[in-house]
């Protein structure tokens, strides 16, 4: 029988599988970068960077989105993977050196694809345009400078937070951080500047962070598996359902972009780009493949102390993610079909779709004939129905019952969701102020109220199985804490979530940010999620059914629904009677010739916000009343409860006794100051 040693011999040597890694996908990246001909041969009289940016910049992408991935990876391992307390243990700040090192190696390829992409954009050689000076202006100036150098900022902050730190707090503060890095790219490059940039740069953000968590977690459990941590087999059994959500993620999100990026689907199979598409199809429908074995054989072994086979198997996985990544980073450097007879007006770079039509004599049609697809919401929509049924099904069939008017709730919320974002509403919503804030306050002040219905955190603590005792903490005891903690506390504070709720339009749309925010997918996404994300809170205080921190009674609630109305009428009635044009930058830039006066465009928007925002007050209220109702009967019901039992705590009872007692001491005779005289006296 062989021993465990002689096991061990066997099992693929980890620096070994790490450098052919590295090797795999450097060899695929220069391939591809050759064949998508992102290398064009020199043409006399036109000036050109020279070969050693012509290879240098592939090179150093592939670099530094590896060293990314490997800086997630590590973070996800410490934080999520590894089971630990508030203090990181002695194998969570092992794997967060190793963060620090993974960090160092993607600021320094961040900084040399700034310098080799200044080069490229300029067609001079590295030696005539890397200096300070000109670095300073390209990265001030230029997109793509600002996207690396962010990249390079935030690559810096984790390398230096990795080597100081040693709570479980500002190691997740770290993960955030090297998430958020990943993102500028997504917002500079092929995906913006193509049609329907929107969807692009939105499905693209999803790809990266897809790929970091999925690839970045499958190489941290494999260092961790085969070096034998006690850890691993928990570790695996916790990557499993993030690796599964990564891989749905990553296919959606690229279905999406090269649906975007090509015109049609033949040039699939004729395009350099189409096949390189194909190709990463491919890889990816192998991965799946090896994640269901993973999870079918491999992961069981595991748990039951067998290695060899998880670790064989996630050393090939990890060699074909590296091919994958090598086809990106090539796919990124290879023109997409009609990319160079490409011309987009001034609107459509600015909207990422074509400027719609007039809504003419009937303006409700276009807004239900014009669709906008979003992926961002369109893929949160569909989780969030999906999570929730499953949900539903899982106590349905373990007997328990769940109220079918939540399910409604919840499933109208979400469709009414896709109607403020994908259809005409999002379309004319950015070229009209008007329809804009119809799409504010329908995120803000309808969807809330149907979602905050619909009790999702409850579903998720009856449905989601209590963590064993001994082990670390699962979704659902996370969930739990996030509900009661000092955070959720000080926001769900009704005078904070009050100050959100109004203050936040006041301050978006009566300073310079609402222009801003126009002016960018990234910012204006942000924008409406913000609304919606005030409005959750405000309801959920409301009217909320999920449990969270100790809340007032319904009285207080509502007084603070009433100390909201007269500001929210305020800020409509200050629309309506402003005479300078909000955002009137941006609605110059768009040059709409059908709105001729964008002042009355404003005077309506004042009044949607007036009217469609006191129906919403309205119905909140009826359903406060009824759920004050509903709590009183309840409170009784249980009362009636304690006094059939003969409760001794029962309040009733104590009442009376408290009466009693009352009773008794005023039959008592009243004690005299004189006493009587005594016979000695």
């Amino acid at each position: 029988m062989a021993t465990e040693s002689t096991k061990a011999r066997r099992l693929p040597q980890l620096p070994l599988v790490l450098a052919a890694s590295a090797g795999v996908a450097v060899a695929v990246t220069a391939a591809a970068v050759w064949a998508g001909g992102g290398v064009a041969a020199e043409i006399p009289g036109i000036a050109d960077a020279g070969a050693v940016t012509a290879w240098g910049l592939p090179v150093a992408r592939m670099v530094a989105d590896a060293a990314a991935v490997a800086t997630v990876g590590a973070l996800l391992l410490v934080v999520v993977l590894l089971p630990g307390g508030r203090k990181l243990g002695t194998t969570q700040l092992r794997y967060l050196n190793w963060g620090a090192i993974a960090a160092v190696l993607w600021a320094v390829g961040s900084a040399a694809t700034l310098v080799f992409t200044l080069s490229d954009l300029f067609a001079q050689p590295i030696g005539e345009v890397a200096s300070p000076a000109v670095l300073a202006d390209f990265v001030t100036t230029d997109t793509q400078g600002r996207s690396y150098a962010l990249m390079a900022a935030a690559a810096g902050v984790i390398a230096t937070l990795c080597v100081g730190i040693g709570t479980a707090r500002w190691a997740r503060l770290a993960l955030v951080v090297a998430l958020t890095g990943l993102l500028p790219p997504a917002f500079t490059g092929h995906s913006s500047a193509a049609g329907n940039h929107d969807a692009a740069v939105t499905s693209l953000a999803l790809h990266l962070v897809g790929v970091a968590v999925w690839v970045g977690g499958l190489v941290f459990v494999l260092v961790a598996a085969a070096r034998r941590e006690d850890e691993a087999a928990d570790a695996v059994r916790r990557f499993s359902p993030l690796a599964a959500g990564a891989l749905l993620a990553v296919a959606a999100s690229g279905i999406v972009n090269a649906a975007v990026r090509l015109p049609s689907v033949s040039e699939v199979f004729t395009s350099r780009y189409g096949l390189m598409v194909l190709g990463k199809s491919v890889a990816l429908a192998a991965l799946s493949g090896i994640g269901w074995w993973h999870r079918r054989r491999t992961l069981p072994a595991l748990q039951a102390g067998r290695r060899r086979g998880f670790v064989r198997l996630a050393a090939g996985e990890l060699l074909l993610m590296a091919a994958a990544m090598g086809l990106a980073v090539g796919l990124s450097r290879t023109p997409a079909p009609g990319a160079e007879d490409a011309s987009l007006s001034s609107a459509e770079e600015l909207l990422g779709f074509p400027m719609p039509p007039p809504l003419g004599d009937f303006p409700w049609t276009p807004l239900f004939t014009q669709w906008h697809f979003d992926p961002l919401f369109a893929f949160g929509t569909a989780a969030a129905a999906l999570l929730y049924l499953a949900g539903v099904l899982k106590l349905r069939a373990r007997g328990d019952k769940w109220p079918v008017g939540r399910t409604i709730s919840w499933l109208l919320g979400l469709v009414v969701t896709v109607l403020a974002t994908m259809s005409g509403l999002a379309v004319y919503g950015k070229v009209l102020f008007s329809v804009h804030m119809g799409q504010h306050m329908i995120l803000a002040m309808t969807v809330p109220i149907l979602l905050v219905l619909g009790a999702p955190a409850t579903l998720a603590l009856r449905a989601l199985p209590r963590a064993p005792k001994g082990e670390p903490d699962g979704p659902r005891e996370m969930l739990l804490k996030l509900l009661h903690s000092r955070y959720v506390k000080v926001i769900s504070h009704p005078v904070v979530a009050s100050v959100l709720f109004i203050g936040s339009a006041f301050v978006v749309y009566y300073s310079s940010l609402f222009e801003t925010l126009m002016r960018s997918h990234l910012g204006h996404m942000f924008m409406l999620v913000h609304f919606l994300a005030v409005g959750l809170l405000f309801f959920w205080v409301v009217i909320g059914i999920d449990p969270g921190p100790h809340r007032p009674p319904h009285l207080g609630r509502l007084f603070a629904l009433i100390l909201t109305m007269p500001f929210h009428s305020w800020f409509s009635i200050s629309l309506m009677s402003s005479t300078a044009l909000i955002g009137e930058g941006w609605w110059s830039a768009l040059d709409r010739p059908w709105v001729e006066y964008p002042l009355d465009d404003q005077y309506d928007a004042g009044a949607i916000a007036w009217a469609t925002g006191d129906i919403p007050v309205l119905i909140t209220t009826i359903i406060l009343a009824i759920q004050w109702v509903r709590s009183d009967q309840r409170e009784a019901r249980r009362v009636d409860r304690k006094i059939d039992r003969g409760d001794e705590n029962d309040p009733l009872a104590a009442y009376n006794a408290y009466l009693a007692s009352l009773h008794a001491r005023d039959r008592q005779p009243a004690r005299t100051t004189n006493s009587a005289p005594t016979e000695e006296s």
